[in-house]
């Protein structure tokens, strides 16, 4: 595939500079540059965290800000200040092409190469070391957005095995999380399938539209449970769902929710779509199977799918009792979507509380 070319006033842009996917930049970064560095060092090297091109969706609109030439280096920890001292001293001005020392908004101009202990970087992403076993707390208290930085993002070298393991760690929920989880998402859909009749009964077109919207996007985030899938946080939300399999039956109908003018057509789209994800939620057998036909809601005429039957299908698949003590809230990013909230692992750490039964 061609490179795209990098805007011509881009201030890193070099002579030669085209667009090449930060991994690919990253991985080439640290083959070239980093990596004969740090020869005779046990080290890892990885692009994880936060940025577009840690999920691999970054495009030559990316690189107007917050890119270039980066990675996280984890080495032992007696070993860290040393080591930074060698990268700081022996990296060059740029990188085909890329300053290698760059800026943004309120961020200085510095590299960034991150060089830290693996389970000290851990905890300071993620509020935990894998190594220690998730704990259910850690699990419903960490974004997925935060468990797809570190689990999504290229590694480059892993000398002892240990990023791996994290990684592998962390891959997916454990089976009974999990569970309960597609429970309280199912609930999500169960306490407003309703509302988009309703709303149109009454003429607030507009609120029909919003309800639609928003159980729209609840069957979209229970089609990443289904399918054992991290979501990503808003931007590359819809990105990540058309790459689900589901997402072909899916994605159509869910289009013509939000296209339709009025309630029949709304109504139509929103039962089509309840079927594909009914139909996936028998296929994924996580559960015993649960009738996909839809229904209407309490004699009005709303047609609904019921989903608190699918709900309770998967509480009783939940084997933790202390799972079930909960509120059927689900995890954090399940009951909170504020970018304050869910990119501070400090933050949302507080909201345990929630969970306290």
């Amino acid at each position: 595939m061609p490179a795209h070319p990098v805007p011509a006033d881009h201030p890193g842009r070099g002579p030669d500079a085209g667009f090449v996917p930060g991994r690919e930049l990253s991985a080439a970064f640290h083959a070239e540059v980093v990596g004969p560095l740090l020869v005779g060092v046990p080290h890892s090297a990885a692009l994880l965290g936060t940025g577009s091109d840690v999920l691999g969706y970054d495009t030559p609109v990316s690189t107007d800000h917050g890119w270039g030439p980066r990675m996280q280096v984890f080495v032992a920890r007696e070993r860290v200040d040393d080591v930074r001292r060698v990268v700081d001293a022996g990296l060059p001005e740029r990188f085909r092409g890329w300053p290698v020392r760059f800026g943004w908004d309120s961020v200085p101009v510095r590299h960034h190469v991150q060089v830290a202990a693996l389970d000290d970087w851990l905890r300071d992403r993620l509020g935990f070391d894998p190594a220690d076993g998730p704990t259910t707390a850690d699990w419903l208290t960490t974004p997925q957005q935060a468990l797809l930085e570190v689990t999504a993002g290229a590694v480059h070298l892993d000398h002892d095995g240990g990023l791996r393991r994290a990684r592998e760690a962390l891959a997916w929920f454990p089976p009974p999380v999990h569970r309960w989880l597609l429970a309280c998402q199912w609930t999500r859909i169960a306490q407003e399938e309703a509302f988009v009749g309703r709303t149109a009964q009454v003429g607030d077109e507009l609120g029909s539209r919003l309800v639609a919207a928003r159980l729209a996007r609840e069957l979209m985030r229970l089609a990443f449970l289904l399918t054992g899938r991290y979501w990503p946080y808003a931007k590359w939300f819809g990105t990540a769902f058309a790459r689900l399999p589901v997402a072909a039956a899916l994605g159509p109908a869910l289009v013509r929710v939000l296209a339709a003018a009025d309630l029949p057509a709304r109504e139509a789209a929103l039962v089509e779509a309840y079927g594909v994800v009914a139909r996936a939620h028998n296929a994924a057998g996580l559960t015993e199977p649960v009738d996909t036909a839809v229904r209407s809601f309490h004699g009005r005429g709303f047609a609904v799918l019921d989903a608190g039957r699918f709900a309770a299908a998967c509480r009783r698949a939940v084997a933790d009792p202390r799972l079930l003590e909960l509120p059927p809230v689900g995890s954090v990013d399940q009951f909170a979507d504020g970018t304050d909230v869910l990119s501070a692992p400090g933050v949302v750490r507080r909201l345990r509380a929630v969970h306290d039964g």
